[in-house]
């Protein structure tokens, strides 16, 4: 009698984008899954014989990697739609900066991330990079929901710091990292500055050296705004990634959020730096911040990852959405159909996304080996007919609502569209509730 294989799930039938360097589709796919890890992911005809404890059948669907969201501030859940149709500036330092300052407690940052948690299981994210501050409240709601995080303790300046501010910044940092450690790899931890015109020299080294001696991510907002460049270069006489090569806080693991405002020899420093790109495209169109230069620094080699940014700005966190927007913007902005076709976004969603984040070695593709966290995406729908090309499907007519099921690390979080890890209703009553708050300026 042939031995079988014991596994904890085999998903039978769809096609299978591995989203692998080869890119290879298999049809009528068969993935193994077991402690966690893809045993398996092959032609069903080629798969081992298995006894697994649980089988998904994705027959008419399409199975992909889970997508991988570089840039948000979940807690961010609260303020949706608080603040719209304004400048950057005006935005974050007439709303975002005072009803942070009023509201954000540690109970409000684990309910609107617990709520960014859904809504990004629900559009097939399994992976997501959050930056905010008492960032262990929004670990603590990954953790409960199940979805893969590399979480960012946020820092900023809102006064110059002296000796004793960048001491205990420091010591902020070293006990996160050392809290969250353990949890790796479904948590990584990372250190999070604001921006170059929010944080002092002395914080963006210092906050830079501890990520580099803990080897995690240093991420930091850059280059969003034109005002943003224009404010460096008064301050510092130089352009903001210049400025921030010279002080010491490229490289390494780092990684730039927008960079919509750089020029040629900035996108060269950042090759030259092997520093990450983080692109909101969502964001920097409803704020009219610019249109990133997406297409030519991938030229140059830099990584770059996809991000919907936190709800206050984008609204929303459906990933599949960000790329159908990411691929047209690209393509009008330079007059040019082929620039960023629907397989090449959908690599920067993906593996685009788990090399900036440094977890290319777990992530991104779905492999024997890595790390199964798999969406299922149901293609049986009028939206969706015909099939004649999948990248392109996936890419220009799938929405967040097509996902049917998720998996993270080996485990079903959500299956047929129904959440598995959270109680979706009282997460939402209870930003409700916050929200409540909010309008009456409690």
């Amino acid at each position: 009698m042939k031995h079988e294989e014991k596994i904890d799930i085999l998903i039978t039938g769809g096609a299978l984008l591995t989203l692998s360097d080869t890119m290879d589709v298999i049809e009528d796919a068969a993935i193994g899954i077991s402690g966690g890890t893809i045993r398996f992911a092959c032609p069903r005809a080629d798969a081992p014989a298995s006894s697994p404890a649980e089988t998904i059948d994705a027959a008419g669907c399409a199975v992909m990697p889970g997508l991988v969201n570089t840039h948000t501030h979940l807690p961010m859940t609260c303020f949706r739609g608080l603040a719209d149709d304004l400048p950057l500036m005006e935005w974050l330092q007439g709303h975002m900066f005072p009803a942070e300052a009023k509201h954000v407690s540690r109970e409000m940052i684990y309910r609107g991330a617990l709520l960014g948690m859904a809504e990004m299981i629900r559009s097939g994210t399994t992976t997501c990079c959050d930056s905010y501050f008492y960032e262990s409240h929004v670990v603590q709601a990954a953790v409960d929901a199940g979805v893969r995080i590399v979480a960012g303790q946020g820092f900023i300046d809102f006064s110059p710091p002296d000796g004793e501010e960048i001491r205990k910044k420091a010591e902020a940092a070293q006990k996160f990292i050392a809290k969250w450690q353990p949890l790796a790899p479904m948590v990584t931890p990372s250190l999070f500055c604001h921006s170059a015109y929010t944080c002092a020299p002395e914080t963006l080294q210092t906050v830079k050296r501890i990520a580099d001696d803990a080897d995690v991510p240093f991420m930091m907002h850059l280059a969003e705004t034109k005002e943003e460049v224009d404010l460096i270069r008064s301050r510092y006489g130089m352009r903001p990634v210049h400025y921030l090569d010279k002080i010491g806080v490229l490289g390494g693991k780092s990684a730039a959020v927008h960079c919509v405002w750089l020029d040629d020899s900035e996108m060269e420093a950042l090759a030259a730096s092997s520093t990450g790109v983080c692109h909101c495209p969502e964001s920097n169109m409803k704020l009219a911040s610019g249109i990133a230069r997406i297409p030519e620094l991938m030229r140059r080699g830099v990584a770059v990852g996809l991000g919907t940014d936190g709800c206050a700005s984008n609204n929303d966190l459906d990933m599949l959405l960000e790329l159908d927007t990411m691929a047209k913007l690209h393509k009008v902005s330079m007059m040019n159909p082929t620039v960023m076709d629907a397989a090449t976004a959908l690599r920067i969603a993906t593996t685009g996304g788990a090399r900036v984040l440094g977890l290319q070695h777990l992530i991104g593709s779905v492999e024997p080996g890595k790390c199964a966290d798999l969406i299922v995406l149901d293609m049986k729908k009028a939206h969706l007919t015909p099939l004649y090309h999948l990248y392109s499907q996936i890419v220009y007519a799938c929405r967040g609502s097509d996902v049917r099921d998720v998996i993270i690390d080996g485990k079903v979080v959500m299956r047929n569209r129904g959440l598995l890890t959270l109680d979706v209703q009282k997460v939402m009553d209870d930003v409700r509730e916050i929200a409540d708050r909010v309008r009456r300026k409690d």
